[in-house]
């Protein structure tokens, strides 16, 4: 028998050496199904003992190792040997016996049947059991007494890691057909379901496999209900109005609309006459700015149009590959030599832009070009030079260059009063 075992426990090693070595395939459950579990601890058999012989309660020793496969993350299978030692004590007659077996059996994951996880994720439950062979040897004869046994238990689990628990089994094992007592020093009639036996142990249980988690640790439907919170977060940002125009964010074109400002169904600034200025803002500076009479507010308070210079609403654009203006926007350069003859004293940066198409230092020439164009085209209305001052900005980057009509918004310059 003990050869038997033996082989079986070599035959089970090098299986799982194979398992180790040969590449893992990740199952389409995506998590491990198989472990190695070895422990130890105490015994106790409870009968047949012959009388005046009998151990300590409990009694050294106990070996267990065992080689699990979980078919899902509640059921399973398990193949395991195991190694008892009996020994008389002080006032017992001596006597030194082993116990040797090797055993099937069905795993179930009690914490999830039972769904621990809707308390904690660090505690673990199998149950399980089985059937199996076992052999009695005398240490002190030639007795060898062989017998089927069945056996039922229970497994706490304490997860470490994702690759490791902490175990602790407590196991009753019936056997059938045992001839001799646990001592070895007599025998019985009866070979039926005399002999029983418990087991306590604490081990270790290793996780073999690519995955990150181990059937036994596996929650039905983990991650799915994630996936679509997920989702309605996403949906839930897109319908966003970040500059309040009326406008969800998903489909809005222009990001920083201005308060009230009117709107197209793209969320941008209507600009009825094509100057790239939005039309409530161009009203509102031409009434207020274009006058040139010496009640306008502006001329006193000039705060609101520097503003709105600096803030990019006062642009001139540019084609693609050009440096000369677009017809339509050429309004913007009117509107800065209004502003220049109308405050003497200001100067300002011109800052000059490109899309990301092509090469960077490309990009960087081409946005230089652009900005001294309309510096050109200030000077010779008789604007003082040393009022200009060019900034190549190079590629802006802060729009979808896939987007034609998002770069088509950046090939600009800007201007910035100082």
């Amino acid at each position: 028998m003990k050869k038997i075992i033996l082989t079986l426990v070599f035959a089970s090693a090098m299986t799982t050496m194979s398992a180790q070595t040969e590449p893992v395939k990740s199952t389409e459950d995506g998590f491990n199904k198989w472990s190695i579990e070895l422990a130890g601890g105490v015994n106790k058999p409870q009968r047949p003992m012959t009388s005046g012989y009998f151990t300590s309660t409990p009694s050294p020793y106990v070996v267990d190792l065992g080689v699990r496969y979980m078919f899902n993350n509640k059921f399973g299978l398990k193949a395991d040997f195991g190694y008892n030692s009996f020994q008389g004590k002080n006032n017992s007659k001596d006597f030194d016996t082993k116990y040797y077996r090797a055993d099937i059996q069905a795993v179930a994951n009690l914490g999830r049947i039972m769904n621990f996880e809707t308390w904690t994720k660090t505690i673990g439950l199998l149950g399980h059991a089985g059937f199996g062979l076992a052999q009695l040897e005398d240490q002190n004869s030639a007795l060898k007494d062989r017998m089927g046994n069945f056996m039922a238990g229970v497994t706490g689990q304490i997860r470490l890691s994702d690759r490791i628990a902490l175990t602790g089994d407590f196991t009753t094992i019936l056997n059938a057909a045992q001839d001799a007592t646990f001592d070895a020093a007599s025998t019985r009639a009866s070979r039926g379901f005399s002999g029983i036996l418990f087991n306590g142990t604490v081990g270790l249980a290793v996780y073999l496999g690519k995955n990150v988690k181990h059937a036994d640790w596996v929650i039905d439907n983990e991650g799915r209900f994630d996936a679509i919170d997920a989702r309605f977060m996403a949906i839930e940002n897109k319908m966003l109005d970040t500059d309040k125009d009326g406008v969800a964010d998903y489909l809005d074109e222009e990001a920083n609309t201005p308060a009230g400002a009117m709107v197209d169904t793209k969320g941008r600034s209507i600009d009825k006459n094509n100057n790239n200025v939005p039309d409530e803002t161009e009203a509102y500076i031409l009434k207020n700015y274009g006058s040139t009479t010496n009640n306008s507010p502006l001329l006193t308070n000039n705060e609101l149009i520097r503003s709105l210079i600096n803030g990019g609403y006062v642009a001139v654009y540019f084609d693609f590959n050009k440096s000369t203006p677009t017809n339509v926007s050429t309004e913007g350069t009117d509107f800065m030599l209004t502003y220049l003859r109308n405050n003497p004293t200001a100067t300002i940066d011109i800052v000059g832009h490109a899309d990301e198409v092509g090469r960077s230092a490309y990009n960087d020439k081409l946005s230089n070009a652009r900005a001294n164009n309309v510096k050109n085209t200030l000077v010779k209305a008789n604007i003082d030079a040393s009022r200009l001052n060019v900034v190549a900005a190079g590629e802006d980057t802060s729009v979808d260059i896939d987007s034609e009509n998002a770069r088509r918004l950046v090939r600009r310059v800007t201007f910035r009063v100082k």
